[in-house]
């Protein structure tokens, strides 16, 4: 069976990170995903799916991620349910993330922040992992990474003309 889900969006407040009476890391929020069609008037409409992140993922997400920073996130989707303080059953369905990666450098989700138009490239990446599911007991395996891309790059081959290759000098 296959449970994956993919996603790219804005956090609609700030995470806050908790913990749970065992002493595990836990983040909730909602992601805005914006639709892919538009109303008569033109504008978008979105989504608002609620994410949960645990252990040092959760840590990451709620130190590194602000309110309306463009991010990706990679994880599955799961139900459940619980009683509340009336006795009534209530369900939940929720996408626990395992990975999450920012899609926009802090400077262009600020401007984002302020004038709510942003179309711009990726400069910088954080990606996480964690492959933990919420209700495992057994160790962690997290794998964090940092890559910073290039904001400039040298081509090598720039001015240098037209390269006179034969067919003997290659390789297949």
């Amino acid at each position: 069976m296959i449970n994956r889900v993919i996603l790219t969006g804005r956090p609609t407040k700030k995470p806050v990170l908790r913990h749970t009476s065992s002493g595990i890391s836990v983040t909730q929020c909602n992601l805005a995903v914006d639709r892919q069609y538009t109303n008569s008037n033109g504008e978008r409409g979105a989504d608002f799916i609620s994410l949960v992140l645990w252990r040092k993922n959760a840590e990451n997400f709620e130190k590194f991620v602000d309110k309306g920073q463009l991010i990706g996130i990679d994880g599955r989707l799961q139900s459940r349910s619980y009683e509340n303080k009336d006795g009534q059953k209530v369900y939940v369905t929720e996408v626990v993330v395992n990975h999450f990666s920012f899609l926009e450098s802090k400077q262009n989700s600020k401007n984002h922040s302020s004038d709510q138009s942003s179309n711009s490239q990726t400069n910088d990446s954080y990606n996480t992992s964690n492959n933990n599911s919420a209700t495992s007991g057994d160790k962690q395996n997290n794998t964090n990474s940092t890559g910073n891309s290039s904001k400039t790059v040298d081509d090598p081959f720039n001015g240098t003309g037209s390269i006179d290759i034969s067919d003997d000098d290659l390789p297949f």
